[in-house]
C-alpha cells in the first residue's frame, strides 16, 4: 500500500524514509500534464468556450467535463477562465464576471489534480479573427518557448535571473508582462509551500536561489513557468502555462 502523499513527506524528515525517487516524480509530473493537455484539447474541440455564456457558465462546464471525463474533480489552486479585458489581470485579482464576446481572446488556466499529482496548465484562444489578438496569443506562445530554452541553457539560474528574462522578452515584443511573478512549484498535492511567503517558491524577483534546487526531503524540485503578456493600450492579454523542468 501506498503511504499518503503527506505522511510520506513527514516520515522522511522524522525517521529517514526513502521519499520516492525523482524519474518516479517526473514521470508523474508529465503523465498529470498529458492529462491536462487532453483535456483541454477536448475543451476546444467540444466547443465549450463559446459566445453568449458568462466566464462563470463555461468555467462550471469544463469543471464537470474534469471530473466526469478525467477524474479531476479536485483542482489545487481556483479556476481562470478570463475574457477580452479581463485577461489583462493576473491570477490574484477577481475581476467581475464577463459574458463572452464572439470575436473575444480567452485565457485558461487550470490545476487538476490527478491521481495526488499536480499539472497546471493554461493556454489562451481567440474566437474571431482579429490580427491583433491572433499575434498576442502567438508571442505568448513563441515567449514561452524563449524562456524555457532560457532556462535549460543556463544551469544554476536563479528565480530572479528567469523573472527578468521574461519580462525583458515581453518587452522586446512591445507588450508587458502581466504578473509578478513567472511561475511556481509543482508536484505532489500538496506541493512544498511556506505559509505567506510568494517569494522563495515562486519564479519571482526576489528570488535569488537557484531554480535546479532540492526540497526538504532531498528531491529535485520541479517548476512551472507561466507567459502572461498583456496589451494596455487595446485591454487583452494572452497566456501560456506548463512545466519548465520537464518535458520539450
Amino acid at each position: 500500500m501506498r503511504v499518503p502523499t503527506v505522511l510520506t513527506r513527514f516520515l522522511s524528515r522524522r525517521v529517514g524514509l526513502k521519499p520516492e525517487p525523482d524519474d518516479k516524480r517526473a514521470q508523474a509530473l508529465l503523465a498529470a500534464q498529458d492529462k491536462a493537455r487532453a483535456l483541454f484539447a477536448e475543451i476546444e474541440r467540444s466547443g465549450l468556450i463559446r459566445a453568449g455564456l458568462s466566464e462563470s457558465q463555461v468555467s462550471r462546464e469544463i469543471y464537470k467535463l474534469s471530473r466526469d471525463r478525467y477524474g479531476a474533480g479536485r483542482h489545487w489552486h481556483k479556476r481562470i477562465l478570463r475574457t477580452g479585458p479581463n485577461t489583462v489581470h493576473p491570477y490574484q485579482v477577481d475581476p467581475e464576471d464577463r459574458i463572452i464576446a464572439a470575436d473575444d481572446i480567452v485565457y485558461l488556466d487550470l490545476g487538476p489534480v490527478f491521481a495526488e499529482w499536480e499539472a497546471d496548465f493554461g493556454r489562451t484562444y481567440v474566437l474571431g479573427e482579429d490580427p491583433g489578438k491572433q499575434e498576442i496569443r502567438r508571442q505568448a506562445e513563441q515567449a514561452f518557448r524563449e524562456v524555457k530554452a532560457h532556462f535549460l541553457a543556463h544551469r544554476d539560474i536563479t528565480g530572479s535571473d528567469l523573472y527578468r528574462f521574461a519580462v525583458q522578452t515581453a518587452a522586446r515584443m512591445k507588450r508587458d508582462f502581466g504578473n509578478e511573478h513567472a511561475g511556481h512549484l509543482v508536484g505532489e498535492f500538496p506541493h512544498e509551500r511556506i505559509p505567506n511567503d510568494r517569494v522563495s517558491l515562486y519564479i519571482h524577483p526576489k528570488n535569488h536561489a537557484p531554480l535546479r534546487s532540492h526540497d526538504n526531503a532531498g528531491r529535485q524540485r520541479h517548476w512551472i513557468l507561466e507567459i502572461h503578456l498583456v496589451d494596455r493600450q487595446r485591454q487583452y492579454g494572452a497566456f501560456v502555462e506548463e512545466l519548465l523542468t520537464l518535458g520539450a
